[in-house]
């Protein structure tokens, strides 16, 4: 069984896209839909927000203890 690898953000790029949707006014999925259907956006910002929009998908938290 392969173990899959453990996703890192570097600490310089932590929060960035969420301070940028706080500083919209919106949600960080309601700023990520907005960029993404933006074209105008940059392509650093829709990275990001696509990143953001799969992250929410994930599931939270480790395995379950018994």
């Amino acid at each position: 069984m392969a173990t899959k690898k453990k996703i890192v953000i570097k600490k310089k790029n932590r929060g960035k896209f969420t301070k940028s949707a706080k500083k919209a006014g919106k949600s960080v999925q309601g700023h990520a839909q907005e960029v993404l259907n933006d074209p105008k956006a940059s392509a650093t910002q829709k990275k990001r927000a696509n990143f953001a929009r799969n992250a929410a998908k994930w599931k939270k938290g480790g395995k379950k203890k018994k």
